[in-house]
């Protein structure tokens, strides 16, 4: 992958905290829920009940797309990332302790949280191809750029 478009990646996923996740339904129906995240590089971290909708939906259909971008009146100025990719749900206790302590990391206010959180719930790394975007108004040769990698 490009180094530049890596820090662009990277860039977007350091200032944003929620990300919108959609999996498939038993039915095939999509199902979108917003989620907070962390990531270590570019293998993104969410942490769900283990019972939850989301997790049963996973187990049954790994496929998933996500995006992440904030709101902004100014549609020239949207940037964000969408990706599809593969979810795999973290089994391994010591896994899913490392993907609750990456949040606690990020989100302070969830420390006592995650302290237990690998007993409680499915953590999730997804992988698989991505596509970023940029601003509206792209600068002379920017285009979209699709990529696949460890998300």
């Amino acid at each position: 992958m490009d180094r530049k478009l890596e820090r662009l990646i990277l860039d977007l996923l350091r200032r944003h905290n929620l990300l919108r996740l959609a999996t498939v339904r038993p039915d095939g129906w999509p199902q979108v829920t917003t989620v907070t995240y962390a990531n270590e590089g570019l293998t993104l971290y969410v942490m769900v009940d283990k019972t939850s909708q989301k997790a049963k939906n996973i187990r049954k259909c790994d496929k998933v797309s996500l995006t992440i971008d904030r709101d902004t009146p100014d549609w020239d100025r949207i940037k964000g990332l969408s990706m599809g990719a593969t979810a795999q749900i973290l089994a391994d206790r010591k896994q899913k302790a490392y993907g609750a302590a990456l949040l606690a990391k990020k989100f302070p206010d969830m420390a006592q949280w995650a302290s237990h959180a690998a007993t409680r719930t499915s953590g999730y790394a997804q992988s698989g191809s991505c596509c970023a975007w940029a601003p509206r108004k792209r600068p002379a040769g920017a285009r979209e750029v699709a990529f696949s990698t460890a998300c």
